[in-house]
């Protein structure tokens, strides 16, 4: 069994990432009449842990399309944001997804799992990460907490194309989620990204409506909309009476402006929002360098 303890200091997995160059699989596979094929190499991760049922719907999903490798947290790691553990040491271990698919699980974040299996913890190349499939929808400024998000956000950092993807279920649905209608439109967003590639930096966030496929009216490329959070913080005593804080509140709503990832979905559509890493506020730039910075 694997079970590995990986310490990186952050210097050098910057110095990796730099010199270390992300190029088309060589690995040739043959189709079923025989003729040869480029083999692709996916890393499917995700943010609710290894066992989640979305992740084995896109495993499955994916399996056709190219030889897939799972590395995922070991547990859920929802709204933990873009992190990099250094304070510690990262543990990976061997399991098996629910249909006996081996995968790999470990104890650090989603970004974390990208990262390891960048920095050499999978030996084969890999060209291209699919994070999901969320739970949730991960609209507007959700990207910001999202796991699902920054994971594929970590794989842009490194140099490769990546898509994350969440499923938007309406509030009060009981029992297990069908996630059929998401996996094959991650599928079929997968396939376009293998085909036509992406730029440099750029990551895709799909979001899927909670609908049998057949009622999805279609695919939209959206900007991010505006969400509109609803938290509330409660405040309770311990038995000691020392107080203690929860972060609660009602479920975000969001403006569902026409182009956007929050309309698409309100509309029935399939949202992909192409999202980059430049956060620079581009529409205030020369406005604030035209700014008395050296005035006295």
């Amino acid at each position: 069994m694997l079970n590995k303890v990986l310490f990186v200091p952050s210097g050098f997995i910057r110095f990796l990432f730099v010199l270390t160059p992300f190029l088309p699989v060589k690995e040739i596979g043959y189709t079923n009449d025989g003729k040869e094929r480029l083999v692709m190499h996916i890393l499917v991760t995700n943010d609710d842990g290894v066992s989640a049922p979305g992740l084995l719907a896109l495993v499955q999903a994916l399996s056709s399309l190219a030889t897939i490798t799972v590395l995922a947290p070991d547990h859920n790691w929802s709204a933990s944001g873009h992190v990099k553990t250094l304070h510690r040491p990262l543990r990976v271990k061997e399991t098996l997804l629910a249909d006996g698919t081996p995968a790999l699980a470990s104890d650090g974040a989603p970004s974390d799992c990208v990262a390891l299996a960048m920095m050499g913890l999978i030996e084969e190349r890999i060209d291209l990460v699919v994070s999901g499939i969320n739970p949730n929808g991960n609209l507007g400024h959700d990207v910001t907490y999202s796991g699902t998000v920054t994971a594929a956000m970590e794989a842009a950092i490194a140099g490769l194309p990546a898509v994350a993807v969440s499923l938007d279920p309406p509030e009060g649905v009981m029992g297990p989620l069908d996630y059929s209608t998401a996996a094959g439109m991650a599928r079929r967003v997968v396939e376009q990204v293998l085909h036509h590639g992406l730029p440099k930096d750029v990551f895709l966030n799909v979001n899927v409506p909670y609908l049998p496929e057949a009622e999805i009216k279609g695919i939209m490329v959206t900007r991010m909309g505006l969400r509109i959070y609803r938290d509330a913080l409660i405040k309770r005593l311990d038995p000691r009476g020392r107080p203690y804080y929860w972060i609660g509140g009602d479920m975000p709503t969001g403006v569902p402006d026409e182009g956007t990832d929050i309309g698409a979905l309100a509309g029935g559509y399939v949202s992909i929002t192409p999202m980059h890493l430049d956060l620079t506020a581009q529409t205030v730039l020369e406005k604030m360098r035209g700014w008395a910075w050296d005035a006295d």
